[in-house]
């Protein structure tokens, strides 16, 4: 017979953090002192798993986490402040690829599809920031960007004069995040929070255009040496290729997309069957998926890899956070 602490560590080994949470702080089923501080790593756990990336590493209202994990979701927090540091994603988006790596497993194990197709999408639209890093040395950080992107000759963030012709490819909603981003470390937080939440994946989009698709290349790229633009020029293919493919669009079918279906495990595999076909067109793609791995999605960590130009493995943030729970109700 399961007693109520094989409930909770079932619960705590199934990443159900709200629900652990829940029954921990309602005193159904933990009325000892290690209630508090389990609690606190359940509302940590959550957050993390739902991506809730502007609080990452902010204390929890359910108590205190440890030092050690709020210090590793860090490195994934978006800044909310233009000179608030450390710098989090915009510093690096390495750990958050491994972090939203680690998510999808859990969601795929957890069958929670819609969220897992959430994830992939986030994914698909920071890749070419992701590609982008090795040159910038920054993840598009609006308070560093300039120094690649401007001065004499670039187009990135310049207003189409009426009545010229247009000469870059970048869209309408694109020029106006890359002119945004040129100042908006100068705008006070509020400005800076509208920046991320809306324009700041447009960014992302518009280097990735200006790297694969774009046909009159200003000295945004020119002024690369040409193994450089190449290999980035490459990379940004990848990335389009990505966020262009079959598993990025199941999300039009998801609640979290425009209609009211959610895709099942079979659906997912078969969207990632055909999108991993057409990532396979593609020089790098084909090197990156040359061998399967044991990850449930196989090869997106390959390929995310291969964009970045590093070693991308999921993380372990959250199944230490559950070992911490299963060892706090031992």
């Amino acid at each position: 017979m399961e007693t109520a602490r094989d409930v909770l560590t079932a619960l705590a080994r199934r990443y159900a953090f709200g629900d652990l949470e829940a029954l921990i702080t309602q005193g159904t089923l933990a009325a000892d002192g290690r209630a508090a501080p389990v609690a606190a790593l359940c509302a940590f756990g959550q957050r993390v798993l739902d991506l809730d990336a502007e609080d990452f590493g902010m204390p929890e209202a359910a108590g205190e986490v440890p030092r050690d994990l709020l210090d590793r979701a860090r490195a994934s927090r978006m800044p909310q402040a233009a000179r608030e540091h450390p710098r989090g994603a915009l510093a690096s988006l390495r750990p958050a690829y491994r972090l939203l790596l680690e998510v999808i497993a859990i969601r795929w194990h957890r069958r929670d599809m819609a969220a897992l197709v959430a994830a992939v999408h986030i994914a698909g639209e920071y890749l070419p920031m992701l590609a982008w890093e090795t040159v910038l040395g920054h993840a598009g950080d609006p308070a560093r960007i300039r120094a690649a992107v401007g001065g004499e000759g670039s187009r990135f963030g310049v207003p189409v004069e009426p009545g010229t012709a247009r000469v870059c490819d970048h869209t309408r909603p694109e020029r106006s995040a890359c002119e945004r981003t040129l100042r908006v470390a100068k705008e006070p937080p509020s400005g800076w929070r509208a920046y991320l939440d809306r324009q700041h994946s447009q960014v992302a989009a518009a280097l990735g255009d200006c790297a694969a698709r774009c046909r009159t290349p200003c000295t945004v790229m020119t002024r690369m040496d040409d193994l450089v633009r190449a290999d980035l020029s490459d990379r940004c293919r990848l990335a389009a290729d990505f966020a262009d493919g079959a598993l990025v669009k199941l999300r039009h079918a998801a609640p979290v997309g425009h209609g009211f279906g959610v895709p099942s495990p079979e659906e997912v595999q078969a969207a990632w069957t055909r999108a991993r076909r057409s990532l396979s067109r593609h020089p790098l793609g084909k090197s990156a998926l040359a061998d399967d791995d044991s990850y449930p999605l196989p090869g997106l960590p390959a390929v995310f890899s291969a964009i970045a130009t590093t070693d991308l493995r999921p993380d372990t943030l959250l199944r230490d956070v559950t070992e911490r729970i299963t060892s706090s109700l031992a």
